[in-house]
């Protein structure tokens, strides 16, 4: 038996209420799906373990993107390992890490892997293109190669 104890289904069904914690930008619900000790590792919010800062990084990237959408593509179940990937996107409407809103909009693909214990995520890892979304927002400028 794999450490989430968690079945395949209630794995999918998890991811799924998830997404409707994201449709819903549902902070507190989406931290909650943390354990207390759970190590996150994110190219926009950097690295941070437990709940109270998940629910914080999470409430930063809606302020900063009021219209953030994370679009499902794929789900990989293998035990308590989880690969979702993912379309993010938004317009980058408040501050973000520490610049003015650009009102400019990004949309990248993301991976988010999870790894489950005890029916909680107690360690994320977000691989997404951060240089690309920077350019996309206007934070970073790119010459054409």
């Amino acid at each position: 038996m794999d450490r989430s104890g968690m079945t395949r289904d209630e794995v999918a069904a998890f991811i799924a209420r998830r997404q409707q914690d994201y449709d819903a930008r549902n902070a507190a619900g989406l931290a909650a799906d943390y354990t207390e000790d759970a190590v996150i590792q994110s190219p926009m919010a950097g690295s941070h373990s437990g709940r109270k800062a998940a629910q914080q990084a999470i409430e930063a990237t809606f302020n900063a993107f009021p219209d953030w959408k994370v679009t499902p593509q794929m789900l990989l179940i293998d035990g308590d390992r989880v690969v979702n990937i993912v379309t993010i996107e938004g317009t980058h409407q408040g501050m973000f890490m520490g610049l003015p809103p650009s009102g400019k909009h990004f949309r990248s693909t993301a991976a988010l892997l999870y790894e489950l214990r005890d029916g909680k995520i107690a360690g994320e890892r977000r691989i997404y293109d951060f240089t690309g979304l920077l350019v996309q927002v206007g934070v970073l400028k790119a010459r054409p190669a």
